[in-house]
């Protein structure tokens, strides 16, 4: 898509389509690991794409971002939700927004090499043993 495109879009369409490239990757990541079973998966998955864990990831690649990826980023934090989980802090669910907003841009945008580095960055920092 065009840049045009992408930034004409809303900031929770562009999330929408973050949420299923960051899954796409958690779910890659843990395969990846070996795990055995898809319960484990799964839970392993839960554990690491809920908006707790997503406001820490956030955190995390925060300083290394750029002042477009940034922009980005608050454009999806700042966006006006219908409801939030019960689960959820209200805080960590608008931060998870940002993240999924900002992998949404960057991927519709083509920066499949930034969505590998900044996941990459995400796992060093937020996943390491």
């Amino acid at each position: 898509m065009s840049k045009a495109q992408v930034n004409a879009m809303s900031s929770l369409a562009l999330a929408h389509v973050g949420d299923a490239v960051f899954e796409l990757l958690v779910r890659l990541y843990l395969a990846e690991m070996g795990s055995e079973t898809s319960a484990g998966l799964h839970q392993a998955a839960v554990a690491m794409v809920n908006a707790g864990a997503q406001s820490r990831d956030m955190q995390e690649i925060l300083p290394s971002l750029s002042e477009e990826e940034l922009a980005v980023f608050h454009r999806g934090r700042n966006a006006r939700v219908n409801s939030v989980p019960k689960h959820a802090k209200v805080g960590e669910y608008h931060e998870a927004t940002g993240l999924e907003a900002l992998f949404g841009y960057l991927y519709l945008l083509g920066r499949t090499e930034r969505v590998s580095a900044l996941f990459r960055m995400i796992l060093e920092g937020c996943y390491a043993d």
